[in-house]
């Protein structure tokens, strides 16, 4: 069933039910060297599942736990391997959305829940998204109305002897490094052929149909190699969507393109929150390509903004 997640929501099976996990798999089109996240209510509904729970995911899940943040462990022998792409590491997260709190609670099972939409598309923010994908693949949907973030979680590994941030998201860099000063950051795999690390690792991921092309930099400079390229491309005849931060609407005022609003540039969580059901409107609306700048501040939020954009705009 689809559940709603502070982040997205989410695909949810059983995660000790190894019939169940491949049904997800299934539904979503995914593959199976792509590992999922279980999500539990507390750091000790999770001891059963690793191995060992090292001081510093202690520290974290203090201070992280419940909200956005997924921690790979060494995993147990009670958790299938089917959930950790056959890997001897497990991806556990402790969720603070009250719908999903209470499903955890009420079911007293760990869930495995991957974003509830085909494998590599936009994930969803809505339960509306979740239709569109997997209606009549899934057994239910519990709508939960829009999520609060609207990206993954932050996937950090904890499992060998460096922290590595595997994907950035809600928790920054910057608030990972006051526990943990020598966490690393790990770069996008771009042709796996082994089991991932963690979910949402691949360079080209939460990809709407549509091409993408990401202008980054100083905002002057991509907007206007924006603006150039996208005149270039309706001179061919092309049909094109902008996505756009909305001071830079009006800039965007002679072209005759279509715009789809992202938000104030000066509110990253609000663009985070929309940028999913920005980049399903955009895909909607028949063009030959969606052109969008890159977020331009100095926001903890905006390297993983940054990463969905470029993830979605990969070749």
């Amino acid at each position: 069933m689809a559940f709603p997640t502070e982040t997205v929501y989410g695909l949810g099976a059983h995660a000790l039910d190894r019939a169940a996990i491949q049904r997800v798999f299934a539904a979503k089109e995914r593959p199976a060297n792509d590992p999922l996240i279980v999500h539990v209510a507390s750091l000790d509904e999770a001891a059963s599942l690793v191995a060992d729970i090292p001081d510093a995911a202690r520290q974290l899940a203090l201070k992280f736990w419940p909200g956005p943040l997924t921690m790979v462990l060494k995993r147990s022998d009670a958790v299938p391997r089917e959930v950790t792409a056959g890997l001897d590491t497990v991806a556990v997260r402790v969720p603070s959305h009250p719908v999903a709190r209470a499903l955890i609670e009420t079911a007293g099972i760990p869930i495995a829940a991957p974003s509830a939409n085909l494998f590599s598309r936009p994930s969803p923010t809505q339960a509306s998204h979740v239709l569109a994908d997997l209606e009549d693949r899934i057994d239910m949907i519990v709508d939960g109305g829009a999520t609060h973030v609207g990206l993954e979680s932050t996937v950090v590994d904890l499992s060998g002897p460096a922290a590595t941030i595997l994907r950035p998201g809600a928790i920054s860099t910057e608030h990972l490094r006051e526990l943990l000063p020598d966490v690393r950051i790990q770069r996008s795999i771009t042709q796996p052929t082994d089991a991932m690390p963690a979910p949402g690792m691949l360079a080209r991921h939460y990809s709407p149909r549509t091409p993408v092309v990401l202008y980054a930099g100083e905002r002057g400079r991509a907007l206007r190699a924006l603006q150039r390229d996208a005149q270039e491309r309706l001179d061919r005849g092309e049909r094109i969507v902008v996505l756009a931060y909305t001071g830079d609407v009006k800039e965007l005022g002679s072209l005759p393109v279509q715009v789809v609003e992202l938000g104030s540039e000066a509110d990253p969580p609000a663009v985070a929150a929309r940028l999913y059901a920005a980049l399903r409107e955009s895909d909607e609306l028949g063009a030959t390509a969606i052109l969008v700048r890159s977020m331009n501040t100095e926001h903890p939020l905006s390297a993983a903004i940054h990463d969905r954009l470029r993830r979605a705009a990969a070749r």
